[in-house]
């Protein structure tokens, strides 16, 4: 299923179709890939989901002043990263996910930057990846520090970001559209990049291209809008009285 969000268009946008940037979410259950999905396509923070479900969502937006067609692939690997060919072949740039608060997940995610590592050494172009420690509200039960973050990243040669999906809209939007950024810079895809941290009170390193992330100065995100939506399986397997849009997600 893929479901359909966007933004209002510009004038003069309707002429011509955005260029298209395909991004996959992967991580273990429970490490927040929904709620960041969501996040990034609502700016709203999800109560409850079905964490067994896959589904591809697309936005349209604009990054760096250009429209993109951004689909994101919201995956469920019950097993880890086997099976793994639907989405090798499909993305543009991976967003690795773990939370902070749980070692397990960590670790999860190092499983999927070797598979990763092992599909861009194999196939050319590279594809970028992102690692992301989810849940920076929930640091005082940390329990994967900062450069444990850092130092993984670092072993696979890709960005590093810290965020909280139910927190802030703007790092999330950020780290999406980061991807996109990377994504589009083809003939730079053979050089991976040098790990960096971010949160959401300090400033990115070590990146020439990158800005200091003052959320005041990124250009104000106009609200995304409901364009189509399809009936999801989890909508014909219950009817809550809030409304479901996303992957059994209760949005509120």
């Amino acid at each position: 299923m893929s479901l359909m969000f966007g933004k209002v268009k510009t004038c003069g946008s309707a002429d011509r179709s955005p260029a298209e940037c395909n991004l996959v979410l992967l991580g273990v259950l429970g490490s927040g890939k929904s709620a960041l999905t969501v996040k990034f396509l609502t700016k709203r923070f999800i109560s409850e989901y079905d964490p067994h479900l896959e589904d591809v969502y697309s936005s349209e937006e604009l990054v760096d002043q250009q429209p993109v067609m951004v689909k994101v692939m919201d995956t469920c690997d019950q097993e880890g990263p086997v099976n793994s060919e639907r989405y090798l072949s499909w993305a543009n740039a991976f967003l690795v996910v773990y939370s902070i608060d749980s070692m397990e997940s960590f670790k999860g995610s190092e499983l999927y930057l070797q598979m990763l590592a092992l599909h861009n050494k194999t196939f050319r172009p590279q594809s970028p990846i992102i690692l992301l420690g989810n849940k920076l509200d929930m640091d005082r039960y940390r329990q994967v520090s900062q450069y444990d973050g850092q130092a993984l990243a670092s072993r696979f040669g890709c960005l590093f970001f810290e965020v909280s999906a139910c927190l802030d809209f703007w790092s999330v939007q950020h780290i999406f559209h980061e991807a996109v950024r990377k994504a589009r810079s083809g003939g730079e895809r053979g050089h991976l990049a040098s790990a960096v941290y971010v949160s959401e009170d300090k400033a990115l390193l070590g990146v020439p291209s990158f800005t200091t992330p003052c959320y005041k100065e990124l250009p104000a995100p106009v609200t995304a809008k409901l364009v189509t939506v399809k009936t999801s399986r989890a909508q014909r397997k219950r009817r809550a009285t809030t409304l479901t849009l996303l992957k059994g997600l209760k949005i509120f």
